[in-house]
């Protein structure tokens, strides 16, 4: 086996391969209304595939790489390779150096970014249809001449990155170890499945350079890859330009398909561990089912559903309703070597984990009993088609689904196959499922507890844990033995960028607005690309009418969760089926001056769904029982995010930025104390004196015309007619001078820094604001920036760091964020300040003010492409009341920013010597570091408040 192995490595090291054609093996073309995403695909001699899809709806193109590698390659002891390996490819190649890849890509108005699962690692790029060319050459110069620019120093800065990104999702955020513990306790030893994606830290810190260019050669080949190009694009000549950048590329040794035994539990496993930052304990429960587009799937599917997502999921009834959990849910997740079906249960105070377990099972008692109903089908094959529709109104989504099924089938046509499969789907199917690998069947239980919580009391059982068996483990041989790496021979100089075609010309979307009599304003665009309908209806309200008593902050949010409750015609769960059929959402949100109501629906179901709509804003109930279910829900998830650093960060940095005198210094949904000030009358009155439509904004983007939309919106005309004018704020509090405060989160891996203040400045397109948005890019604004530049690609300090401005008609906040390790923290924060320090006097340099124009104007193409994104737009202009002109004001703007100009806002605005410096992190870790730079240090509780020495 090794000398076959070895026979097909020198593949790679061969030399050009004969230039050839490409071959044409299948073309896909809409047909009258189908749901068909039409491509034609190819294959290139060195194996590379090659799937286009020809969409001129908008002047962008969507570019992905997709290797068929992921963590499932790597092996005990190795773990964490594939992502690492993905980091790495950011790090330039021969002829495009580190940082030509962002210059080009971000520089010029696109996207570009990279993510790794188990099974495959993808590279894509969204960009204005200029750069197609560039962005082709980027990809096949990393897929063919990476190694030169792999230096030990780089190694060990994405290292360190990589470390960053483990503390930031999993190490340092509660329940972030769940999927850790569940995988190595159900997979068997040695099985690619029983670590996560991101690794283990030790395992990083025994690899080296030498590894990852053996991980190169072995699985980054065309051979081993889809290239997949999406969107304003002319197929003939983009298909030139791939065989010219990828076409002499050699072939990496032959890939075969892993393959595994299907995981089998006899009995139950169990495992606890204590979590540093959770509030409240946790029960995990998880089964093995079947891999990915296997006959089971769909049915897993629609169980998860039934059993565990939303309101009408009988775990929220037999659970959640009742107040015997406060969280319950089910979901199922199929990737190609195997399956798992899962089930998540939080206890409210006074309930055990044990508690949870054995509720657990009743409920499955509940299932067997109600079975699966005609509703459930319904609303389950509702949801599958609007979501895979919604998927079609990006370039970016059409190009992934066909990358995934190409991937993993061979056959990027899938969807109309997955479709039927999803719509022939019957209750039996379903019931079967059940029976097959739920009810009755044997699971991994994992018992999360709380910091110091006993696992005998606590726990929903005694560990039992089989010990790892590495007998009879064999490592796998794949084939890293003789591997070389030889360029490709071209004839053409690769080190010659292609030249950067003319730029797209880029309309924001037409649109028509409205005066309604009921006083409510109307805005629309009309878009017929694909059958759907995004529409926000927001009444006057929000957050600003609780600056009046502030002993009950928090009442807008909780009167936005009652409004998701009974109305006068349907209970809660009866509205959700009838919604979930119709495949259509509506959700709920409580905003600064304003409720809005979210709807998502598809064409066809648009008036029955604007009927729901209706209900909802007519006939509320607000009873006893839910208001006492939600308040307490409420109360106890202030103690989930009181067990996130980042959040605690959040409500923080308000509190020093607005004071308690200020609404805008509290969280949206209110604190313990002001949520237990508010009564089930205060919310029937919160509508009663509210609600009306004199004020309110429609924003509607799909594929209905005006005339069909205001037909639908005649109901506002019931509400009453009030003026209801939110109170002002006050400003933000002064910042007199630079002062460290510092909240304890014990063994904290990171520390969230917050940094910067509240500002007098309000959100103007063409003014003041605009001037500060265009300063703030090279300083803060993208991965490029100076802050994530030096902080993550420099030292590896944080996963990523950025300067953010946030303003609306109200308040203004100017700041610093990021997570980062915490034994780097005194370091960090010295260098930030330098930075700001430096950048206040002396504003971007030359390069900066070139780049920061060119990205800034050239994106326009990547920002009116989804409903959502339109519907942003034009909500814009009604909330600001502006003329659709404003963007060309701010292209002129953008072309004619001097460098004076823009260092003379930076000095304005970027203030050093007076902001408030917020860390929350270990302060037993990181205080010793900090009492060194100088500043004043005033230590808070989780609530904000200084902590009285």
């Amino acid at each position: 086996m090794k000398r076959k192995l070895l026979a097909l490595s020198m593949l790679c090291i061969s030399g050009g391969l004969a230039f050839g054609q490409p071959k044409l093996v299948q073309k896909v073309v809409k047909k009258g209304t189908d749901i068909v995403i039409p491509y034609s695909k190819y294959v290139l001699p060195n194996g590379l595939t090659v799937i286009l899809h020809e969409d001129h709806s908008d002047p962008l193109v969507h570019v992905d790489v997709t290797y068929h590698v992921g963590s499932a390659r790597e092996e005990i002891g190795k773990s964490g390779f594939a992502h690492f390996f993905e980091h790495m490819m950011f790090e330039g190649s021969d002829d495009a150096p580190k940082g030509t890849f962002d210059k080009i890509i971000i520089g010029n108005g696109g996207t570009n970014n990279g993510s790794t699962n188990r099974d495959r690692t993808n590279y894509y790029e969204t960009i204005p249809k200029n750069l197609l060319e560039n962005a082709l050459w980027l990809e096949g110069d990393r897929m063919g001449f990476l190694l030169g620019q792999v230096t030990q120093q780089r190694f060990e800065i994405q290292r360190a990155t990589v470390k960053n990104e483990r503390g930031q999702n999993y190490d340092n955020r509660a329940y972030g170890l769940v999927g850790q513990y569940t995988a190595k306790t159900l997979y068997p030893y040695g099985h690619p499945y029983s670590w996560l994606t991101i690794g283990y830290i030790e395992d990083l810190n025994r690899s080296n350079v030498e590894d990852l260019k053996k991980f190169f050669l072995r699985w980054y080949g065309p051979n081993n890859a889809t290239l997949t190009i999406g969107g304003d694009i002319d197929p003939a000549a983009t298909l030139k330009m791939v065989q010219k950048y990828f076409g002499t590329i050699p072939r990496c040794p032959v890939v075969q398909k892993v393959k595994v035994p299907a995981v089998s539990l006899p009995t139950n496993r169990y495992v606890s561990y204590n979590d540093n930052y959770a509030r409240l304990p946790m029960l995990s429960i998880t089964y093995p089912t079947v891999p990915d587009f296997t006959k089971d799937v769909p049915a897993l599917e629609c169980l998860a559903e039934v059993l565990g997502q939303g309101k009408n999921s009988v775990l929220y009834q037999t659970t959640v309703k009742k107040q015997l959990a406060l969280q319950a849910s089910a979901f199922s997740q199929n990737t190609e070597l195997a399956g798992e079906f899962s089930i998540r249960i939080i206890p409210t105070p006074g309930k055990n984990l044990a508690d949870m377990q054995a509720l657990y099972m009743a409920s499955l008692d509940s299932l067997e009993k109600r079975g699966i109903t005609d509703d459930d089908m319904k609303k389950f094959k509702g949801g599958v088609e609007f979501e895979f529709i919604n998927n079609l109104q990006s370039v970016s989504g059409k190009v992934s689904r066909l990358a995934e099924f190409q991937t993993f089938t061979g056959n990027p046509n899938k969807t109309a196959e997955l479709l039927k499969e999803y719509n022939t789907l019957t209750k039996q199917d379903v019931m079967n499922a059940f029976h097959k690998y739920i009810k009755g069947h044997s699971a991994v239980y994992v018992s999360v507890l709380t910091k110091g919580q006993d696992r005998e009391k606590f726990a929903a059982h005694t560990d039992v844990i089989p010990a790892a068996d590495s007998i009879g483990y064999k490592k796998p041989d794949y084939g890293y033995a003789g591997l070389k790496y030889v360029k490709a021979k071209d004839n053409f100089n690769r080190k010659v960028a292609p030249a950067i075609g003319a730029v797209p010309v880029t309309k924001a979307p037409a649109f028509w607005r409205k005066d309604l009599p009921s006083g409510a304003k109307v805005i629309g665009v009309t878009n017929t690309e694909v059958p759907m309908v995004t529409l926000t209806l927001t009444l006057p309200g929000g957050r600003l009418l609780e600056q009046s008593d502030l002993s009950k902050v928090g009442i807008s949010s909780l009167f936005a969760t009652m409004m998701n409750e009974d109305t006068k015609n349907y209970t809660a769960e009866k509205f959700t089926v009838e919604l979930q059929k119709l495949g259509s959402t509506i959700t709920l949100f409580s905003g600064v001056d304003g409720i809005t109501f979210s709807v998502q629906s598809l064409k066809k179901n648009f008036a029955p769904t604007m009927a729901l709509l209706q209900e909802r804003v007519l006939n509320p109930l607000f009873t006893e029982a839910a208001f006492s279910r939600d308040k307490k829900q409420t109360l106890e998830a202030f103690k989930l995010q009181k067990s996130a650093p980042a959040t605690i960060a959040n409500a923080a940095f308000s509190r020093l930025n607005y004071g308690k005198n200020n609404v805008l210094g509290y969280p949206t949904s209110g604190t313990e104390k002001t949520v237990s000030n508010i009564s089930l009358a205060d919310l029937q009155n919160y509508y009663n004196t509210n609600i009306t439509a004199n004020g309110a904004k429609v924003v509607m983007v799909g594929d209905v015309t005006e005339q069909q939309l205001l037909a639908q919106l005649n109901f506002l005309d019931k509400l009453p007619v009030k003026n209801i004018a939110p109170a002002m704020p006050a400003q933000a509090l002064a910042v007199n001078k630079t002062t460290i405060y510092l909240i304890d989160v014990p063994k904290a891996a990171q520390t969230e820094f917050r940094v910067g203040s509240g500002i007098p400045l309000r959100y103007d397109p063409t003014g003041e604001y605009y001037k500060l948005y265009m300063a703030n890019y090279p300083l803060g604004a993208d991965f490029t920036s100076r802050v994530n530049t030096y902080l993550r690609e420099t030292k590896g300090w944080t996963y990523g760091a950025s300067t953010r401005l946030a303003v609306d008609k109200y308040s203004g906040d100017y700041y610093f964020s990021s997570g980062i390790r915490a034994n780097a923290t005194d370091s960090a924060l010295y260098a930030l300040m330098n930075q700001y320090k430096d950048y206040s006097e002396f504003g971007p340099n030359d390069n900066e003010v070139a780049t920061l124009k060119k990205a800034i104007n050239q994106g326009d193409a990547l920002r009116y492409e989804t409903g959502f994104q339109k519907a942003r737009f034009i909500s814009r202009i009604l909330d600001y009341d502006l003329p659709a002109s404003y963007v060309d004001k701010q292209n002129y703007m953008t072309a004619n920013a001097t460098k004076d100009e823009l260092k003379a806002t930076a000095a304005k605005w970027v203030m050093p010597g007076q902001v408030n410096i917020l860390l929350v992190g270990d302060k037993a870790a990181i205080l010793p570091g900090l009492q060194k730079l100088g500043y004043d240090i005033v230590e808070l509780n989780a609530d904000g408040d200084a902590i009285v020495q």
